[in-house]
């Protein structure tokens, strides 16, 4: 027995290095582990996310894209009702006693010809509420919205022992008009399944790369209102103006003197953004019609400046057509979409769980933006809200961007998102965060 004596020493010294190792290596927590979980759905997803990319609907038209994130929904075991204000789909899945947590996501795609390359592009086309063929393409990551909630979901489904309470999953239809959220809130959203403690979101962006998660407390996005202005003259022969009112050179007189609104009638520290982004008169080169229409995008942020500038826009059309003996122009608002706010104390809460998640280098604050998203109606509502920005572009990527003199933006037709990388970092901040909120001992805000 003594002869074996150095192989007990070899085994323990072994055993002994073994348990040391051990003992250095600390467990994974809930939030450290998500990333790992992601990789193993990797597939589904990524699979998930292209079908989503090659099939866009436009607002209001998302039919297929409801009823397939309501099936998604009844698989992971949520109660769910579709055809809340439009085509607006909610899941409720109850796991306790608990807060209540509303996660929400985006469906709807835009009038966009995609010019990617990927082979798993958009050829999608269908008429828009004109009755125009347009193609169609989610050029603003509504699909990746979709992916990542419908991981985030997943996780917290299998994972219930790290949370307790209410989750509820919000798939919004009509977010591009600035229309979808409201919509379900008029529809008795809150009424029919519960007013929720707390509300998260994320959207993805361009001009940030994958691994980072940002967002800002307070103001993060602008009020924003679509004005179409009809500029009405006296149509007539191009060779005889004398005889006519010629519409299109009061819509450019007009389109010059609304730029003055912001130079000249705004505190330069108030943002104010006015953009004609369509302009449509005449029909041939030796007529002059009878109209001319402008369609305006209009951005701010305080209720008293919205106000004032939309003022300052009628003042201007009715001073311009006034000035050349024009009828009255016709203007008209819609599609408004209230200014966001991000919770302040909600916004302190989550940050510490996503900065474990996904590293406290890759949690940034983001800057205003004038861009708008209408998840501010459930602010509004009175729930607390925060939305989070993703990167969407691998460093390489967009090193070569930058060369090239910066990133496709959103709604640009040559926009998309690595998909794992931007995935995971989502799916991991979103699970962190839903993880944080839904505790059971309180109802922290």
């Amino acid at each position: 027995m003594l002869r074996n004596l150095p192989r007990f020493r070899r085994f323990g010294k072994a055993f002994f290095a073994l348990f040391l190792v051990a003992a250095m290596v600390e467990p994974l927590t809930a939030a450290e582990s998500i990333g790992d979980w992601v990789k193993s759905q990797s597939k589904p997803l990524v699979e998930l996310y292209k079908s989503l990319h090659q099939s866009p609907e436009l607002s209001y038209q998302e039919e297929k894209t409801a009823a397939k994130m309501a099936g998604r929904l009844r698989d992971l075991g949520f109660d769910v009702t579709e055809h809340v204000g439009g085509n607006g789909v909610v899941g409720i899945l109850k796991n306790g006693e608990g807060p209540e947590l509303l996660l929400r996501a985006d469906m709807d795609a835009l009038p966009v010809a995609e010019d990617t390359g990927l082979d798993y592009a958009s050829h999608v086309t269908a008429r828009d509420s004109h009755g125009a063929t347009v193609p169609v393409m989610h050029a603003c990551g509504h699909d990746m919205h979709m992916t990542m909630l419908l991981g985030t979901l997943q996780y917290l489904k299998e994972h219930r022992d790290d949370w307790h309470g209410t989750l509820m999953a919000i798939f919004q239809p009509a977010e591009e008009h600035g229309g979808g959220a409201q919509a379900m809130l008029d529809d008795g959203l809150f009424e029919r399944f519960g007013r929720p403690d707390f509300a998260l979101a994320l959207h993805v962006f361009g001009d940030r790369t994958t691994g980072k998660v940002a967002w800002r407390a307070g103001y993060a996005m602008a009020n924003v209102d679509s004005v179409d202005i009809t500029i009405k003259g006296k149509g007539g022969h191009g060779a005889f103006p004398h005889t006519t009112i010629d519409p299109i050179v009061i819509a450019a007189r007009l389109i010059l003197d609304l730029q003055t609104i912001v130079s000249r009638e705004v505190k330069p520290i108030d943002p104010v953004v006015i953009t004609v982004g369509s302009i449509h008169g005449g029909t041939k080169h030796n007529v002059i019609g009878d109209e001319c229409k402008l369609q305006l995008t209009v951005r701010t942020y305080k209720p008293e400046v919205r106000e004032h500038v939309l003022e300052a826009i009628r003042r201007k059309a009715k001073a311009a057509a006034e000035s050349a003996g024009a009828p009255e122009p016709e203007i008209k608002l819609s599609d408004f979409t209230p200014a966001l706010s991000n919770d302040e104390k909600l916004s302190e809460r989550v940050k510490p769980a996503v900065a474990k998640a996904i590293g406290k280098d890759n949690v940034e604050e983001a800057e205003q933006t004038m861009g708008a998203e209408d998840f501010g109606a459930f602010g509004r509502a009175g729930v607390p809200i925060v939305m989070m920005s993703v990167g969407a572009v691998n460093a390489d990527r967009m090193e070569k961007y930058k060369k090239a003199g910066g990133a496709p933006s959103l709604h640009s037709p040559r926009f998309y998102p690595d998909i794992e990388p931007t995935m995971t970092t989502g799916i991991e901040a979103f699970a962190s965060a839903a993880i944080e909120l839904l505790q059971s001992d309180s109802k922290k805000k």
